[in-house]
Formats: C-alpha cells, structure tokens, sequence
C-alpha cells in the first residue's frame, strides 16, 4: 500500500483578539527546546505561519492521529508563549504579513511584490511513486480531479477584514506567484524535468522548489505532491483529502501501467475548473472532471469516489470516504463553517477564536 504524508501550514493568532501574531521563531525556538518527542515543526515564509508533516503512513487512523498530535503539540508550544493556532487558510482580520529573515525567503521578498500580502495557509499530500516516470504519469492523469479536493477543502471566505465571496479566496491568492497552478501533460520525466530546468533557466524562480505546480514531484521525497489543498478546519478533512488523493495516485498508476492516456483537458479548462471550486466549493455547482461542463457538487464528489472505488476499497478506505464526504456535504466544511459562525455572532474575531477550539478538537 502506498505511504501518505501530510504538510499542514498553522496561522499563528492572539487567543483573545483574534489577530494574527509574528511568532513563528519563538514558537520554532520553544519546539526545539522541548525533549519530549521528535521535531515536526518548520518555519514558513511568513512569521505569521508554523508548518508541521507528519511521517509516511499507510493507516488512515494513524495519520489522523498524528495530525491531531501535531496540532495539540503546536498549540502547547504557542499557548506557553500566549500565542495560539488555527487552522484556517486566510486571516479573516486584517493584517500586515512579515517575511522571515533568512536569504531564501528575503529573495523572494525581492523578486516579487507580493510576499507582503500573501499569506495563506494550505495543506500539501505527499503520496509514494515508484519512480519520477510513475510520478509524472500520475501528475498527467490526476489533474481533472484536483479542483474536487481543492472544493472538498475550501477554508478560507475571509480576507483582510471582510468576506470575499469566494469559498477559497487562498487559491486566488496563490495564484499569483508565477509558477502555480495546472499543468499541461508532461508524458515522460525527461520532459517534465526539461520544462522545470527551462523555468529555472529564466531566473523569475531561484530553483525547482519554486515550481508550484498542483501536482508535482518532490524534490526531497519519492512522491507526487498535491498542493491544491487549502489546510482544513477538522483533521477530519485533512484525513479525507489525504486518501483520496492517494486513492488517485493509485488509479492513475493503474491506468498508465494499463495503457490508458491522460485526459487531454487544456490547462485553460482546468484553470475554469479550479476557479469555480474556489468560488463555490461544496454550494453550488462544479466542473465535473469526465466532461468539464457543469454538475452539482454533490454528483461531482460522487463520480470522484467511483473514479477511485477500487483504490479506496482494496486500501480499507471506501466507507470512511463516503461517510466523510456525505458529512461535508450535510454539515458543510471550513469555509461554510466559518460563514456560519459569523452569521452568530456577527464577529470575525469569535470567528477567529471559534476555529482555534476546532483546530484542536
């Protein structure tokens, strides 16, 4: 079975106010100072923010346990310092992003005009490839079932003290830094490792850790990475995310090794498909990923779990998924939580504070 691996990136936020706090080296230093287990914890770009991944892990319950204990863990470094965590994507307060200060995010914060008011949060799926070959055969074959995960996570409505419209107004965001977004089919590793030189070659990125593309090969582990995601409220979700984004590595590695060509959807058609989960998530219509014409959220979700049926049954996984997705398409997820807590107390502040209990819960 394949390994899975979850990177969720942390909004570091004052637990009374609600304002996002520039704590990430305290907290780092605080982590590190700490005996009791191995560190998890990474700096961002931002001071704003604190990254955890948790190990490879084949069992969904031990990956939803270790995401829980990240979050505890986080959550006790930054309360010993009055700061707390939250597991949202955007700020729903207004704020002032500050850049780290070592020369890699400093360049960065040269290069481009937009790391003072990018922050967002997102959650990155690591699953295991065989190869660079298997690995970019499955980045061809998964990119009409991408904007799927990215509605089933949507967790950030809020930006700069007023609500967006959007359901993942972080996509949008991220959006402008010039390397993200879909791709077109690569069809081998040669040519997927020639266009990554090619970007690098022009000097806009500093390196291949700068290509942002949805899905691509990490440069440090043997896997696909899909970064569509936007961190989720629930580790719940997260969970989710996670097998179905392994249960479509695996059916993309079954249907290259079968002999069945990627989908031939232009990246143009994928950009509508992405832009419409970000707007609407989980309440109104999508792109189904077979046809890319319209369909209601609920038959779209429906085709993703039977696209990966046999993955998600043979993997154990097949009735937690549907349980999970029929409980966010009931309940709602972060976005439409996050709505629903401001429709109660009129206060992006309690919203703010409502999604620290939850980060933790």
């Amino acid at each position: 079975m394949r390994t899975v691996g979850v990177e969720e990136e942390l909004l570091l936020v004052d637990p009374e106010s609600g304002d996002p706090r520039a704590m990430s080296a305290a907290v780092l230093a605080r982590a590190a100072a700490d005996d009791t287990g191995e560190q998890v914890f990474e700096k961002e770009l931002h001071d704003q923010m604190l990254e955890f991944a948790t190990h490879p892990q084949e069992d969904m319950d031990a990956l939803h346990a270790e995401i829980v204990r990240c979050r505890r863990e986080a959550a006790r470094h930054a309360g010993e310092l009055g700061c707390a965590v939250a597991a949202l994507a955007t700020s729903p307060l207004p704020l002032s992003p500050s850049v780290g200060v070592n020369a890699r995010y400093r360049w960065m914060a040269e290069q481009y005009d937009i790391t003072s008011r990018n922050l967002v949060c997102g959650c990155h799926v690591h699953v295991y490839v065989d190869s660079d070959e298997e690995g970019v055969a499955v980045a061809d074959r998964v990119r009409p079932w991408l904007s799927v995960l990215s509605a089933l996570s949507t967790n950030s409505p809020f930006w700069q003290g007023g609500d967006t419209g959007y359901s993942s107004y972080r996509s949008r965001v991220w959006q402008q830094w010039p390397s993200a977004g879909p791709t077109e089919v690569f069809g081998s590793a040669e040519q997927y490792h020639r266009r990554v030189a090619e970007m690098v070659a022009t000097g806009v990125i500093l390196d291949q850790a700068m290509v942002y593309f949805d899905a691509r090969l990490s440069e440090r582990y043997p896997t696909v990475e899909i970064r569509v995601a936007d961190v989720c409220l629930h580790a719940e979700t997260a969970v989710l995310v996670a097998m179905l984004a392994r249960a479509l590595v695996e059916t993309a590695a079954r249907e290259w090794r079968a002999g069945q060509p990627p989908a031939d959807f232009s990246v143009s058609l994928l950009r509508l498909a992405n832009w419409r989960a970000a707007r609407w998530g989980l309440t109104d219509l999508l792109l189904h990923p077979l046809t890319m014409r319209p369909a209601p959220a609920a038959e779209v979700v429906g085709a993703l779990l039977e696209h990966t049926r046999d993955a998600l049954a043979e993997s154990g996984d097949l009735q937690r998924a549907r349980e999970s997705c029929d409980r966010l398409l009931r309940e709602g997820n972060g976005a439409q939580v996050q709505r629903g807590l401001l429709e109660r107390t009129g206060s992006l502040r309690d919203v703010v504070t409502g999604c620290v209990r939850r980060t933790q819960e």
